[in-house]
């Protein structure tokens, strides 16, 4: 089927991110939010975005200025029924997701594909409580959406070719790259990604290292672009601990089980920098290691 009109679910980092790709690539948006505060935010976020691409000349103002306007908002989650292909970009949290899509369904056109921007969830479980599990699929953006070049794309046991190649289809049109993953816990990238983010925590935890010399070997022995600790400070620890536990309970293997250490930031509430503190702490000019 042909993709014109794309509705995303949440206006937060990822789903504004998601929006911003979408229209510069021609396609209609609309976007959805619990909170008007978010919709006004993730606007202007978008808008700063776009302004600093125009300045670097990755794209024109004209661009910019067609792109915004082919953004619609709305806080009535139902008016997205009429899309094409519906992305949810809701929070990571499973009775959330199943909570958006039963709403939805009731409103959708028959042919609406309905895909989740979730980094860790089972797309077959989610795909199970809807009318249409066959038009159901993973469509996992990295962050940050308009830098990063990959998307997963995550097919459930039910998954049909003609949504898998419709997807495919709108992946290509942003210039980005597919990866095709299995619908195993964590799929591809979080599978490797998080339990090297655990050992990391682990290796502060048994005091191998420090914050500082831990980020610091992985920079300059692996030639990492940012430290484990320091990209888990980017993701949110809260999201690293929530992947984790689902690659733990979802593979029963020990090796996956969560660093206490990460537990007791979380519980702290230092979740990196949207809180302000994490493995670093945010709150001064530089990040200093707190620990």
């Amino acid at each position: 089927m042909e993709i014109r009109k794309i509705g995303i679910v949440g206006a937060g980092q990822m789903g504004n991110g998601i929006a911003h790709v979408m229209t510069l690539a021609g396609y209609e948006v609309l976007l959805t939010d619990i909170s008007q505060d978010a919709i006004d935010a993730a606007m202007e976020i978008m808008r700063r975005n776009m302004e600093r691409q125009v300045s670097r000349d990755k794209i024109t103002q004209a661009e910019m200025d067609d792109g915004l306007g082919r953004i619609g908002t709305t806080l009535t989650l139902t008016d997205l029924g009429q899309t094409d292909l519906v992305i949810e970009a809701a929070t990571e949290r499973e009775t959330v997701k199943q909570a958006i899509f039963e709403d939805l369904l009731p409103h959708l056109k028959p042919d609406t594909i309905l895909t989740s921007n979730t980094s860790s969830i089972s797309i077959t479980r989610l795909a199970s409580r809807t009318d249409r599990p066959e038009k159901f699929m993973g469509f996992h953006f990295m962050n940050p959406v308009p830098v990063m070049q990959l998307v997963e794309l995550i097919r459930g046991i039910a998954t049909d070719k003609p949504t898998y190649d419709a997807c495919l289809g709108v992946v290509e049109r942003l210039g980005k790259t597919a990866a095709s993953a299995e619908d195993f816990p964590g799929f591809i990238v979080n599978r490797i990604l998080m339990p090297m983010i655990n050992e990391a925590v682990y290796t502060l935890y048994e005091g191998v290292g420090n914050v500082k010399s831990i980020d610091e070997s992985m920079k300059l022995g692996a030639n990492h672009p940012m430290g484990p600790l320091e990209l888990a400070d980017f993701i949110g620890l809260d999201t690293c601990l929530a992947i984790m536990n689902v690659l733990h309970e979802g593979l029963a293997d020990t090796k996956y089980r969560p660093c206490p250490l990460l537990t007791k930031y979380v519980e702290a509430g230092w979740l990196g920098r949207k809180a302000g503190r994490g493995f670093y702490d945010y709150r001064g000019e530089t990040p200093v290691p707190t620990r």
